[in-house]
């Protein structure tokens, strides 16, 4: 696995980490526990939802396996795709999945995910990049 830097938030944007990562967010889904979709967000740049797919087939599988093989522990997945990334996290009461531009060095690091566990998604009800569909 390569290794991530997190020098981004070592500058000032680490009070407002929403500001840094924002950029980079293509869309957002959020899912209930069962992996059932509940929310989807866009950007005027990426309108596209296909992505919410493979999220939906990717928590179904972690269902599978959790119930089957009794694996426990789930704290995030990334899926690479081409010219993106999609990223699923576990929060206490839904999976939070965005749609990551790839970039270099990737935005996805530890800092990332672990702000991302704690993200709020009504943030992205108020921001002017997302809309709600």
């Amino acid at each position: 696995m390569p290794a991530y830097d997190d020098s981004p938030l070592t500058t000032s944007t680490i009070q407002d980490p929403f500001s840094l990562y924002s950029q980079h967010i293509a869309g957002a889904a959020i899912f209930d526990l069962n992996g059932l979709p509940k929310e989807y967000f866009t950007t005027l740049e990426n309108g596209n939802m296909g992505w919410v797919q493979t999220i939906f087939q990717a928590l179904g599988l972690r269902l599978l396996l959790t119930s089957s093989l009794q694996l426990e522990g789930f704290h995030h997945a990334v899926i690479h795709g081409e010219g993106y990334n999609a990223l699923v996290v576990k929060q206490n009461s839904f999976y939070l999945a965005l749609l990551v531009q790839q970039t270099y060095p990737s935005i996805i690091t530890d800092s990332f995910i672990e702000w991302l566990q704690g993200f709020e998604p009504d943030l992205l009800k108020s921001h002017p990049r997302f809309r709600s569909i």
